[in-house]
């Protein structure tokens, strides 16, 4: 099984548009990502976001270019501030292939959580439009498989 954690792209700021929508910066980031993403094959079974706006835009657009069709799941407890330690993929529903778009903290929070088994512990340096794909060894054991951020696509 395979685990695409991805951050949101770059949002505007709250001042700004308080639905905190995609920028043009954070569209192109993401249109950037998914045509690498589906040039390298990567096919999710699942794609789960937070239901906030930037979260379902970046999984919109990752969607339409990687596994058009599929259906986009909300999912409110991957929102910021939530503990990563109640977010259960088994729980969730299957998949050999899962995309979670979300937000920082919760997602490096979820890394660390996956990897380490300590939510507190910073091992990934997120930056919106970064995607982290971690890859189930046995039934409690994860590795990471690969990170892209937005700088290494050009």
């Amino acid at each position: 099984m395979k685990l695409y954690l991805v951050q949101h792209g770059e949002a505007c700021k709250k001042e700004v548009d308080p639905d905190r929508p995609l920028t043009d910066r954070g569209r192109e980031d993401i249109d950037r990502l998914a045509t690498f993403l589906k040039q390298a094959g990567i096919r999710p079974d699942r794609v789960v976001h937070s239901g906030k706006l930037r979260a379902m835009q970046t999984a919109e657009r990752l969607t339409n270019a990687i596994a058009p069709g599929l259906t986009l799941e909300a999912n409110g407890g991957i929102n910021p501030n939530d503990d990563p330690k109640a977010f259960d993929l088994h729980k969730q529903g299957g998949g050999k292939g899962i995309m979670v778009v979300g937000h920082l903290p919760f997602m490096a929070k979820l890394v660390s959580h996956l990897l380490f088994g300590d939510k507190d512990k910073p091992i990934i340096a997120y930056q919106p439009g970064s995607v982290v794909c971690l890859e189930r060894m046995d039934d409690v054991s994860w590795r990471v498989n690969w990170i892209i951020r937005p700088e290494l696509l050009g």
